[in-house]
């Protein structure tokens, strides 16, 4: 679970910068911080499902 908080300040840290580069109108620099919102954000929801599904423990495979 401790995976998940991390992914998930990334995607907080990154959703702020999304909003600061959007005022800025930084068209590049808000490319990168959009793309790192959606791949962190992205590893969090799934982490969390996964950690939810299956109790913490891995699917057996």
């Amino acid at each position: 679970m401790g995976l998940a908080i991390i992914f998930g300040l990334v995607t907080l840290f990154a959703l702020a910068a999304c909003v600061r580069e959007l005022k800025k109108k930084h068209v590049f620099s808000l490319g990168f911080a959009f793309l790192t919102f959606a791949v962190f954000g992205w590893f969090t929801v799934m982490t969390v499902l996964d950690t939810l599904s299956t109790g913490g423990w891995g699917g057996g495979h």
